[in-house]
């Protein structure tokens, strides 16, 4: 994976107590002060996170000695522990804005926001690039470059499922955050003492398309993804020399921005099968996720012939299945 290092843009290694006092993050909603307040008291961030970000790798079919294992879990993003001793080098994507961490302060709650809420040092990092003048795009130009950041402190852990005992009959996802009173944010923010520690892979997904897929599009999903998870890799092999890599996943793109769940469940797949990672975890949530995960996992293992194929002819089939995009969840 070294030849992947030479789509590096950049590197940076920042002190995460520092990035905090230097860097305070500008939050304009209210709910969220009240989980930063939970989230960094007592204020003892601890560590150095580390980020990176990546030019569009090519597509190329590497030799592929071993199948990427996937794995389903029908709840939502739980960011285990690994234990040092085992190289288990463990990776959730970020659903990012093109803009990276833009509407963290804002009243919106989707996966994006959810995240940097329950990762406080991200609001900092936003913070610190935009004063640092490093740009924080995951796309620029019409092109994907996904963003790495590593060893960053996940403080406290939101509950957003529906609980009228707790004040959010409707959960907590969405527009339903910002709706929500003071109290039930505060039953619904647990405090990690001592924190997790998350890497993260933070990419945007298309949005607003139309009826079928274009096969432009497809290509560029299909190059976002293995550009992030080939970063992955690399960046793994930092602290391993042969490190176990594990990337936990869901529906991208497939909220606000209306992607078609087999299309991108299918599309990741075969980023992380491309980029020969070990493990997939795909969180589906409920049974109608479960469900586009099954269709997708049929697709490529019974369709696609992947061994032996190229890239183009994979994605000239894939285009071929005529996809449809959905509708956004307005959130």
């Amino acid at each position: 994976m070294n030849d992947f290092a030479e789509h590096l843009i950049c590197h940076h290694t920042f002190n995460a107590q520092n990035l905090i006092e230097s860097y305070p993050p500008k939050l304009r909603n209210a709910n969220k002060k009240v989980v930063y307040q939970i989230a960094c008291s007592p204020n003892i961030s601890s560590g150095e996170l580390v980020f990176s970000r990546w030019r569009t790798v090519p597509l190329i079919y590497p030799s592929l000695t071993d199948r990427t294992e996937i794995e389903e879990q029908k709840g939502y993003f739980e960011y285990p522990e690994c234990e040092v001793v085992s190289q288990r080098v463990e990776w959730h994507l970020n659903f990012a804005h093109s803009d990276l961490f833009c509407a963290y302060g804002e009243r919106v709650f989707a996966q994006d926001e959810m995240q940097v809420a329950e990762h406080p040092a991200l609001a900092s990092l936003r913070e610190a690039l935009l004063s640092l003048k490093i740009a924080p795009f995951t796309v620029e130009n019409g092109e994907p470059t996904p963003i790495l950041i590593r060893n960053v402190e996940r403080r406290c852990a939101i509950a957003t499922n529906p609980d009228p005992g707790l004040g959010r009959p409707f959960g907590l996802y969405g527009n339903n955050f910002a709706k929500a009173t003071t109290e039930a944010i505060i039953l619904a923010t647990k405090p990690l003492n001592p924190p997790t520690f998350t890497n993260i892979i933070a990419m945007e997904a298309p949005s607003g398309g139309y009826n079928f897929y274009e096969y432009e599009i497809i290509e560029f999903i299909l190059a976002t993804a293995f550009t992030g998870f080939s970063a992955a890799k690399v960046e793994s092999q930092l602290q391993f020399t042969d490190p176990i890599i594990i990337i936990h996943t869901g529906f991208w793109g497939c909220g606000a921005y209306g992607g078609n769940r087999v299309l991108m469940a299918l599309l990741q797949l075969l980023a992380a099968r491309l980029a020969q990672v070990d493990k997939i975890i795909f969180h589906t949530t409920d049974d109608v996720g479960a469900k586009a995960l099954a269709t997708a996992r049929m697709l490529l293992e019974r369709d696609l012939a992947i061994d032996g194929a190229n890239v183009n002819d994979l994605l000239a089939k894939i285009y071929a299945m005529s996809f449809k995009w959905g509708v956004g969840d307005g959130n």
